[in-house]
């Protein structure tokens, strides 16, 4: 069987600060980092995702961490053909507009590229104490299975080379019927890492539980089974605590998961207070004894 490193999608959120999680002594960025690298191998910063990282910050996370450690990174949103945020482009990149909101194409050419450039190089602390796993390229609900969406993976994988992206749909067309082969076959084919997700169903967004390795790094991320998987309270979308036998069930799948790849990374994205914490443990002690 693989490696399989457990941990969650975030380290910083308010709510986890006021569910106690923390000790009281862990009263600074620093420490708080620090001690959730004693208790789990891996953790996701999504905060790249609302704007990129600097390099100063990238290259205290590697110092403020263990040997070993693994930081997997979720890509910039301009980067997933997300709407992004004006503000949240590098000051001297931003065009001249009204609008709050820009997408890939509002961009000149060589803006753009340069948004590629400074993403990856900012994160060349982490790479040079070998602590960067995986750049997370979460597509947006109408990013469906067509042909230029396809060569968009394989543009990406160009781009980040040799850095390793991985890729979660967030549209059911990816694994309609006939498609689910077809996606999981060109991923294979590309040796694109394919992310598993675990979350609500019946929503546009909703994507099977399907458990597939397709590169040498398989992830599973799990969303958790919020009622509330449309509100645009991330905390209500994102609170659902998994029950000890939820994880028990998922527990021998990862296993076998495992089995057909080098390295597993399993992260708990239901964050809210302690619940992703405490559920990543759970499972950690779960595969372990398995």
């Amino acid at each position: 069987m693989g490696e399989i490193k457990v941990g969650t999608a975030s380290w910083t959120d308010r709510t986890l600060l006021d569910s106690g999680w923390y000790p009281q002594t862990a009263d600074t960025p620093e420490k708080r980092l620090a001690y959730y690298a004693r208790r789990f191998p891996l953790v996701e910063v999504d905060a790249t995702y609302y704007s990129p990282p600097a390099e100063r910050t990238a290259r205290l996370w590697a110092e403020r961490t263990p040997p070993g450690f693994t930081f997997n990174v979720k890509a910039f949103s301009l980067l997933t053909g997300h709407p992004t945020r004006i503000s949240a482009l590098y000051r001297d990149l931003r065009p001249e507009t009204e609008k709050k909101n820009l997408y890939p194409d509002d961009l000149p050419p060589q803006a753009y590229e340069e948004v590629w450039t400074r993403f990856l190089s900012a994160l060349d602390p982490l790479v040079e104490a070998g602590k960067l796993g995986a750049l997370l390229f979460q597509f947006p609900p109408w990013f469906t299975i067509k042909r230029d969406n396809k060569q968009y993976l394989l543009e990406v994988a160009k781009r980040c080379a040799p850095l390793r992206p991985v890729y979660e749909f967030r549209h059911a067309s990816w694994f309609d019927g006939d498609n689910a082969e077809e996606t999981l076959a060109f991923l294979r084919q590309h040796e694109l890492a394919y992310v598993c997700v675990d979350m609500p169903q019946g929503h546009r967004s909703s994507v099977p539980p399907v458990l597939a390795a397709t590169a040498d790094l398989a992830v599973v991320r799990f969303h958790g089974h919020s009622d509330k998987w449309t509100s645009r309270d991330i905390h209500e979308k994102f609170g659902y605590r998994y029950s000890d036998r939820e994880l028990r069930d998922w527990a021998p799948k990862l296993r076998e998961l495992a089995d057909s790849t080098r390295q597993t990374h399993v992260l708990m994205n239901n964050c809210y207070r302690d619940y992703a914490q405490t559920n990543a443990a759970t499972l950690a002690g779960l595969l372990d004894a398995g």
